[in-house]
């Protein structure tokens, strides 16, 4: 048994082990790093690709079994990663069906397709000499940690991953856009991108908030009117495919909100779904309707998440551009001064090789007897010219100039040798001034990407300003309300009592009940409001102009007020009061007025009021419009017998949709 000092709780071993399988799952699998764009799994793809790279184009499968050296999660992880990168078009060159992101079709079986890496890949992504190297997982091999990416690849390809504790959904970006927001960058000016999707179509980013979380983006297919009875869907919304998108509008069409007598799938090589309408259907309202109930408009939620200094960082997207633009020319300035020590070494072996052969050194070493003395008497050989080398003469040269052949030597061409000096100082020079304008040579790097990579690669996704769609003015009422008065009851179901108003199954009703009680509810087979409703109606809460006009005597007190009032904040379901609330409270008159009219209305006392005029004018247009709570204005302390509109009214009144118990 373990003793007292080493007991550890299983909570504390659950604690540990699961912080470490989260950050695992973070760190190792579902989220790209900042600076190359990739995942994991994508960046050991990449990185086999490179290591069977020959020109030809290799197995899927091969490919597959060659990651599997570096990437401990199966040949399926791999596959899919590899297929979704394979159809981004961009690093990778396919060859056979890799699928089709428009209709879902997946990609044929790993050894019937493809792949190698793209031109593009090769330029912007190897170079072993600024890789930072690390052991495989068994230890067997070197993988890359980051691969010295020269441009904003996670922008470009976007990403989707879903970790522990948190997720990741960087968009897409346009190819062009970004190099020219790059340069911009470059230049010290502030830059906005917006996403591209590669299934094209129509994109409001009002909402987007430069990709954190938090953001959302409306996208919409093009839809065009090709006669009266056909529309046609030229595209789908990016993380949709036609599949999902007729299914969506099958359901809206089962659902009576559209009418469509049949759906045609035309998708080839380009989509093209057909929707034929039902006779005497708008094709304009029938275009809003498909955008306000399927999936032809859809809400995406960015959340730009990604690894940065070994923790996940939530970012901007302009940002996570700064970051690739600096790294890209971190990147560039590290190649050039390799290349600028390459071409040092160069200069020196030519120049000692010219100095050995030319000075006949070779020849003072003929009668050395000893190893030592041989690298001594080259040193003494050189020891006139050490002041114009730019660094120190080590064994290591002269080890080397006595591994030149007697036939190199009897074949040296002094003229050649010069020539040889002059391009590698004439390139040296190039080196060292784009060291000094390291911006500029930056910004011609860009633009020669552009040249030679951004041919056909014109943003597909047009940005526009989406005009919000009231559902309910494009829903086909495909319900009748009806309405049971006296037992206060309310729906579509009641068919065998009074019928109100055609009208949706997405409406709100509004009633308003004899003891003053109102409430809003929500379209059903059958509702219980309470008893004696005087008015039912369709609610529309934007409606700005619609004022309600009422006179109620109070249950405590007795008085008739009169109140002119809009209902417009609401909670569905919450029992409101025209009255003040107090037990006994009914309504004497209530109208209903939808451009906001007013009206006079006749007051008749009961006769056994003290009053000695039994009958009282009074005008609604005396009174302001408040809010739902206002109690009201006094119209008479004494009795009320019936309130009744005035004969002499000069103001027109428009009668409310559903009877009016009080008219």
């Amino acid at each position: 048994m373990a003793s007292q000092e080493n007991k550890v709780t299983i909570s504390e071993v659950y604690k540990d082990w699961f912080l470490d399988y989260a950050s695992y799952v973070i760190l190792e699998r579902a989220v790209p790093s900042g600076y190359d764009g990739l995942k994991p799994v994508q960046r050991r793809i990449l990185h086999a690709m490179k290591e069977m790279d020959d020109g030809r184009y290799n197995k899927v499968a091969n490919v597959i079994g060659q990651a599997m050296q570096y990437h401990p999660h199966g040949d399926a992880s791999i596959g899919d990663a590899l297929v979704n990168m394979g159809q981004k078009d961009l690093l990778v060159d396919t060859q056979g069906n890799w699928g089709d992101i428009n209709t879902g079709d997946s990609a044929a079986a790993p050894r019937y397709i493809e792949g190698r890496l793209s031109k593009f890949a090769l330029d912007v992504i190897f170079n072993p000499q600024t890789t930072e190297w690390q052991l495989s997982y068994d230890g067997r091999k070197k993988e890359p940690v980051n691969l010295p990416v020269k441009f904003p690849l996670l922008l470009a390809q976007g990403t989707e991953g879903i970790a522990v504790g948190l997720a990741t959904k960087v968009m897409p970006h346009n190819f062009n856009e970004l190099i020219d927001a790059s340069i911009e960058l470059l230049r010290g000016n502030e830059v906005t991108i917006y996403p591209d999707f590669p299934t094209g179509g129509t994109m409001d980013v009002t909402n987007y908030r430069h990709g954190i979380k938090g953001g959302k983006l409306r996208v919409r297919v093009d839809i065009e009117q090709v006669s009266r009875k056909i529309l046609a869907i030229k595209n789908v919304p990016y993380g949709v495919t036609t599949e999902n998108l007729i299914e969506s509008i099958k359901k809206a069409n089962d659902a009576n909100k559209i009418k469509v007598k049949k759906i045609v799938d035309n998708t080839a090589k380009d989509v093209e779904i057909q929707v034929h309408l039902s006779t005497g259907v708008e094709p304009e309202q029938t275009i809003d309707a498909l955008y306000a109930f399927t999936n032809c408009e859809v809400s995406i939620s960015p959340n730009a998440c990604v690894i940065l200094d070994d923790k996940p960082c939530f970012i901007k997207v302009e940002e996570l551009l700064k970051i690739n633009t600096q790294k890209t020319k971190d990147l560039l300035e590290q190649e050039l001064l390799i290349r600028k020590g390459e071409l040092q070494e160069k200069m020196l072996y030519s120049s000692l090789e010219k100095i050995f052969i030319e000075n006949r050194i070779y020849r003072d070493i003929e009668e050395c007897e000893t190893w030592e003395a041989v690298l001594e008497t080259i040193d003494q050989g050189l020891d006139p010219f050490k002041q114009d080398f730019y660094r120190e003469i080590v064994e290591e040269d002269l080890v080397r100039l006595t591994e030149i052949k007697i036939k190199r030597i009897s074949k040296f061409d002094s003229f050649k040798a010069d020539e040889l000096m002059k391009r590698l100082g004439d390139e040296l020079e190039e080196v060292e001034r784009n060291l000094k304008s390291l911006t500029k040579y930056a910004i011609r790097y860009f633009r020669e990407l552009k040249k030679k990579y951004g041919k056909d690669r014109e943003r597909r996704t047009i940005i526009e300003e989406f005009e919000d769609i009231n559902a309910k003015d494009v829903v086909i009422n495909n319900q009748k309300l009806y309405v049971n008065r006296e037992d206060g009851f309310i729906g579509y179901g009641l068919k065998k009592d009074e019928y109100v108003i055609d009208c949706s199954d997405i409406d709100e009703v509004i009633t308003f009940c004899e003891d003053g009680k109102y409430k809003i509810v929500k379209i059903a087979p059958k509702v219980f409001i309470g008893k004696n409703i005087i008015h039912v109606a369709v609610f529309d809460k934007s409606d700005k102009n619609l004022v309600y006009n009422a006179i109620y005597r109070d249950g405590v007190s007795g008085r008739a007020m009169a109140k002119r009032f809009q209902v417009k904040a609401v909670i569905r379901d919450r029992e409101y009061d025209v009255t003040k609330g107090t037990p006994r409270s009914k309504l004497l008159y209530f109208s209903v007025n939808p451009k906001g009219e007013t009206e006079e209305v006749s007051v008749r006392l009961t006769r056994a009021s003290k009053a000695k005029n039994k009958l009282i004018t009074y005008d609604f247009a005396e009174i302001d419009v408040k809010g739902k709570s206002a109690q009201g204005n006094i119209v008479t302390k004494h009795p009320v017998q019936k309130v009744t509109k005035s004969k002499s009214n000069t103001v027109r009144v428009e009668k409310p949709k559903s009877p009016d118990l009080f008219d």
